[in-house]
């Protein structure tokens, strides 16, 4: 039963644009087609 609802979403790698190699991992559905975009605190930046 609760396949369905995991298939309806997958993970995706946010990666610091400051260069750091500092990254967060977020769920996003797969309906969502937009880039995703956050402004995190980067402790290494």
């Amino acid at each position: 039963m609760g396949d369905k609802k995991k298939k309806a979403q997958m993970f995706v790698k946010l990666v610091s644009a400051a260069g750091t190699e500092f990254f967060y991992v977020k769920r996003k559905p797969r309906q969502f087609t937009e880039k995703l975009e956050f402004r995190k605190y980067d402790p290494k930046g």
